[in-house]
């Protein structure tokens, strides 16, 4: 059987350049990169030297760069670490309505700790408009943090206006761009951003490493208490051979960036366009024209996403439907609903990510495949028969 995998937005596999960078520093450079011997300096070495290529893809200095065990620690400390070493400043928080749970869940907890947090709206294609963050804003509003990209429907937000309007009200601005590291230009400066997320499994790294990025002069509160590590942000062994294989990540996707997005463009374009004109009753949802490379997300009506899941796998493609964190939910999409989908519409969704090895074979196939399982499940849905 064929094996299609198209969940990259999930994780993605390892680079096997980047898998044998990592590997010496297993067995051979095993040292601790906080001690003084020369076994341990060659890992510290090799940190600083990641550090370095992190820095680079976002246009940052590597003072600015906190490594972290993943993305949904470096949101945790993005924001609890900044509203409350500021809350005399003041306690309010905004962001989307679509952002992942590591940011949604946060908020919620910084609400029982009693910090005030806005949800922005946003319209039928899950863009957040300037104009509502402008609304938004209130004198005691600190911080802004609105996702680069949403993970599940690929669009693109307006990053450079809206961190400009949070700076306007003195508020600083925080991305998640755990969706777009290494896959479109991130620019920290030009951008505007203060803080920034990011995850190595997203860009072909490994699993169990991510950094924040904070610019320099931001204040942040220690988030993982003991040692010094990490300026003192973060406590904890540096984990080595995560963070060399984040950096190695990093330098490819900086190397092929264009590359890579150019493949990815054409391929999805290729398969919505398929999707589209093959099978009635599909909806495509996300921007039209700002999406991250290789993003693909349509509902079906009639059928629910989890039958589709596994009617894909029999066929030997992986897919998802909406998020991979709340694949195993029976509740729709809360991204889908804030785009304004009603709810047997939003439960009907499929999201296809490609990566840098996918073919136009794959693409192919799903078209061929996808079109048959649809009309299978219609057929046994009394909705569908309706």
């Amino acid at each position: 059987m064929r094996s299609i995998y198209m969940d990259h937005s999930a994780t993605t596999p390892v680079d096997a350049e980047v898998f044998n960078t990592m590997i010496p520093y297993f067995n051979d450079s095993y040292g601790n990169a906080s001690s003084v011997y020369s076994l341990a300096q060659t890992s510290r070495r090799a940190v600083e030297e990641a550090r370095d290529s992190v820095a680079a893809l976002f246009n940052a200095n590597p003072a600015e760069i906190i490594f972290t065990a993943g993305g949904t620690e470096a949101d945790n400390q993005a924001l609890i670490g900044y509203m409350t070493a500021n809350a005399k400043r003041g306690n309010h928080i905004i962001t989307s309505a679509i952002e992942h749970h590591a940011v949604l869940e946060t908020c919620s907890y910084l609400e029982k700790m009693g910090f005030e947090v806005t949800l922005l709206p946003v319209d039928q294609y899950g863009m957040v408009q300037p104009a509502s963050l402008k609304k938004a804003l209130q004198p005691n509003t600190i911080m802004v943090s609105v996702m680069h990209a949403n993970n599940e429907v690929g669009t693109i937000q307006p990053i450079k206006e809206l961190a400009a309007i949070a700076h306007e009200a003195g508020a600083v601005f925080h991305t998640d761009a755990v969706q777009t590291a290494g896959k479109i230009p991130i620019d920290v400066k030009d951008m505007g951003i203060d803080m920034l997320s990011a995850s190595s499994h997203k860009l072909y790294g490994p699993k169990g490493a991510g950094c924040l990025y904070v610019r320099k002069g931001i204040k942040v509160a220690s988030f993982i208490h003991g040692g010094g590590q990490e300026r003192k942000l973060r406590a904890g062994t540096e984990n080595v051979p995560g963070i060399v294989g984040f950096g190695k990540a990093t330098e490819l996707a900086r190397l092929n960036m264009e590359e890579r997005a150019e493949k990815l463009t054409k391929l999805a374009d290729t398969l919505r366009a398929g999707i589209l004109n093959n099978i009635p009753d599909t909806l495509p949802t996300g921007h039209p024209d700002e999406r991250v490379p290789g993003s693909v997300s349509v509902c079906f009506r009639y059928v629910e996403g989890e039958s589709i899941l596994l009617m894909l796998d029999s066929m030997g493609i992986m897919a998802s439907s909406g998020s991979a964190c709340t694949s195993g939910s029976l509740d729709p999409s809360h991204v889908l609903l804030a785009m304004g989908l009603p709810h047997e519409i939003a439960h009907g969704s499929l999201r296809l990510t490609l990566g840098k090895d996918n073919t136009e074979d794959d693409v192919n196939y799903v078209i061929e495949v996808l079109p048959k399982i649809i009309n299978n499940l219609r057929m046994m849905s009394p909705l569908g028969n309706s």
